[in-house]
């Protein structure tokens, strides 16, 4: 599915050098629930964003379904990431002024004519339990109806890897197991789910666990 080969990420500024991420090699199976695990600070989010595009390595290469990603134009891991990557965050990042419905249609608004749009986004509601709040409005809903929705969002474009960033961390027990419910069905229906996490609870539902240290792997655990 993806592979990291010594990849590293350093940000400078005049003052100061810093390593996000040093010499990370990694390799994630189709249909794999990997998580990701470490302290604050040591480069979870980092890499979890040059895995979804939003960053981009200082060294090393990324592959993607067999595509090299380092050394795309821009407009180029706009259509991969469109056609491949779904974003569940802990904060939802739903829009207020839409409702339920109109959010998950963002995620395949440039890809489907009207009709087919409608379709799968009545069939991604119903797959988290939320069909029937599609007129709501984001605020009209608790905080695990909003990541359902987040979740939907993700799911609407069929991708084939999905990233979670802390998609638990606002979420009671109750609402993070049914969000954990929901990651683990999609990677049994055969998306890859990457997601970082606090939790060791959550964290021992994937398939394997990378924990990192300092921007870089210091431990993997397989079950």
């Amino acid at each position: 599915m993806l592979q990291l080969d010594h990849l590293s990420k350093t940000y400078r500024t005049s003052e100061v050098e810093t390593h996000a991420l040093a010499d990370i090699s990694l390799s994630v199976d189709t249909g794999e629930f990997l998580a990701i695990m470490g302290p604050s600070g040591c480069g979870k989010s980092t890499l979890l964003n040059i895995l979804g595009f939003l960053d981009s390595p200082s060294k090393g290469t990324y592959r993607l379904l067999d595509e090299e990603v380092s050394a795309m134009s821009e407009g180029s891991l706009t259509r991969l990431r469109r056609a491949n990557v779904g974003f569940v965050f802990q904060s939802f990042n739903l829009i207020d002024e839409l409702t339920v419905e109109e959010n998950v249609e963002v995620g395949i608004v440039y890809r489907e004519d009207a009709e087919n749009r409608r379709a799968r986004v009545r069939e991604a509601l119903e797959k988290v339990d939320i069909g029937h709040r599609a007129k709501h409005r984001p605020q009209q809903l608790s905080g695990g109806q909003q990541q359902r929705v987040a979740i939907a969002r993700a799911l609407v474009s069929r991708p084939k890897l999905i990233l979670a960033d802390e998609p638990t961390g606002n979420l009671d027990t109750a609402n993070g197991d049914a969000v954990m419910a929901l990651l683990t069905d999609a990677c049994a229906d055969g998306t890859t789910v990457i997601m970082v996490t606090h939790s060791p609870v959550h964290a021992a539902q994937a398939r394997r666990t990378v924990k990192l240290l300092d921007g870089k792997i210091v431990s993997e655990t397989v079950l």
